[in-house]
């Protein structure tokens, strides 16, 4: 018949060894005080190294569950051209885009009605033409559903060839 105790200690030794005492350690210290309870020995066999380890990983999923959810795009580079920064790219059908002012403002994000897939309503994902960002860091955010291609450009600077093209997957 296997022992049992009523609770589980961890022992830390030093921290370069963490390590977790096995419930039949645990329980030779607490059972030989005459401790009882629900766990079996040998149940807790885990080290905190190991729990570290799972943490970092669901850490790290999250992390990369959520930037794959998002894309930022700079409205002018950084040596302040005239261009959105990366002027092409592609997303997920429901991925956020982020038009941020970054240099050479001011500038907008308008759709073009005439380079939109079928059915998508280019006004309804645009900046209206007169409405500007006008300091840095000031965002425009989108999120677009419809598979297909979309072409944008900056109003203001449209002339410059300040255009982006984005396909959704």
């Amino acid at each position: 018949m296997a022992t049992t105790f009523a609770s589980a200690a961890v022992a830390i030794s030093s921290f370069t060894g963490l390590k977790a005492e096995t419930a039949k350690t645990v329980c030779a210290k607490q059972c030989s005080s005459g401790s009882a309870g629900a766990v079996k020995a040998g149940a807790i066999r885990a080290s905190l190294k190991d729990v570290g380890v799972a943490a970092a990983a669901a850490a790290a999923s999250l992390v990369l569950a959520s930037n794959a959810l998002a894309i930022d795009v700079k409205l002018g580079s950084d040596d302040g051209g005239l261009v959105f920064d990366p002027s092409e790219f592609t997303v997920s059908a429901g991925e956020k885009i982020t038009f941020k002012n970054n240099a050479g403002f001011p500038h907008n994000v308008v759709f073009d009605e005439d380079e939109v897939p079928s059915g998508v309503d280019a006004g309804a994902i645009s900046m209206a033409e007169e409405a500007l960002l006008n300091g840095p860091g000031e965002t425009f955010e989108v999120t677009l559903s419809t598979k297909g291609e979309y072409s944008f450009y900056c109003a203001p600077h449209q002339g410059a060839g300040m255009a982006g093209k984005v396909t959704v997957n």
